[in-house]
């Protein structure tokens, strides 16, 4: 209950009842008490699809920074094997907000790299709430390229607000390290693949995005800035985040009609934390299909459409107004 968000309260509403009801059955007069059980559970059904097939942008964004939703090392555990995790960077130190290592997809052996988040106060400080410093793209590179001397593909899990933004991280050059990402990742030979879990914020997101693919869950959200950040610069109130987020398109329906994201991942209903295990197997089913189609590109070719689409972003043709 105290995860609720604010548009599920209906649900939640119908969960205790039911619980108060297998708790302390009434009896009611011509209906069971199975009979009563199964009307509520029907109706909760019907009420969280009627709910999760209209949720706004900013409802999105709010299922997508959910406290229990399953973050990069729950899904490596879930949908990867024989995980063997690297650390450091080899210039300055290790970031825990960036993770990765080698690991095994079905049959294929790959690097796995995401950003990591926090479940409580004390994780979330080791982690820096998932927004990793220079140190951390820098590993992230460090893994790409030996992943790409051995000719291994590359996944990365996306979740991220963004990268930190901090005093030490500027001395350290976060700018740079993200943009010499964006270069390297553009030529690595290795078939790549992002996926966008939860968050997809700013440059920390695209600083491991640039790839072959791009996926997103559901639920999941990938934008230039956060709704709060958007609605503070354009409408000088945070409290218009709503709004932002709306205008920004960052619903994952909104990046596939525009071109940005390749597949859209489908999310149990009520969100990837409801099923953590069912998102998973629905990620890992996508990723090796995605993985199987690029095997048979050649790698020139496969080089050459990894260029052309990220330099095509933001082309945009409108619609002539009618007449």
């Amino acid at each position: 209950m105290k995860n609720q968000l604010d548009f599920e309260k209906p649900i939640f509403e119908l969960r205790r009842k039911l619980e108060e009801l297998r708790k302390h059955p009434v009896p009611s007069h011509g209906v069971s008490f199975e009979e009563e059980i199964l009307k509520i559970e029907e109706k909760m059904l019907e009420t969280s699809r009627q709910i999760f097939s209209n949720l706004t942008a900013w409802q999105r964004v709010q299922v997508a920074r959910h406290p229990l939703r399953p973050f990069t090392l729950d899904y490596i555990q879930m949908a990867f094997t024989d995980f063997q995790e690297l650390h450091g960077d080899r210039l300055y130190s290790e970031d825990r907000a960036m993770v990765g290592g080698f690991a095994r997809l079905g049959g294929h052996k790959v690097m796995v790299i995401g950003t990591q988040k926090g479940r409580d106060t004390k994780e979330n400080i080791l982690r820096n709430f998932g927004s990793a410093h220079p140190e951390g793209y820098r590993k992230a590179l460090r893994l790409m390229r030996l992943a790409d001397k051995f000719g291994l593909p590359i996944i990365t899990l996306i979740d991220t607000a963004g990268a930190y933004p901090g005093v030490g991280a500027e001395e350290r050059h976060i700018a740079e390290a993200i943009a010499v990402n964006l270069r390297e990742m553009m030529l690595l030979e290795s078939p790549t693949i992002a996926a966008v879990i939860g968050e997809g914020g700013s440059g920390g997101a695209l600083g491991i995005g640039v790839t072959d693919r791009v996926l997103i869950l559901e639920n999941a959200y990938y934008s230039v800035i956060s709704p709060e950040g958007c609605a503070a610069i354009l409408w000088k109130d945070r409290a218009a985040a709503a709004k932002a987020a709306e205008a920004l398109k960052i619903t994952a329906r909104n990046l596939l009609e525009l071109g940005l994201v390749d597949e859209v991942v489908p999310e149990p209903l009520g969100g990837a934390h409801n099923d953590p295990a069912a998102t998973a197997a629905s990620l890992k089913k996508h990723l090796l299909a995605q993985l199987d189609a690029l095997a048979k590109v050649p790698v020139a070719q496969r080089l050459k459409q990894r260029y052309d689409r990220f330099r095509a972003h933001g082309h945009i043709l409108e619609k002539q107004a009618a007449a």
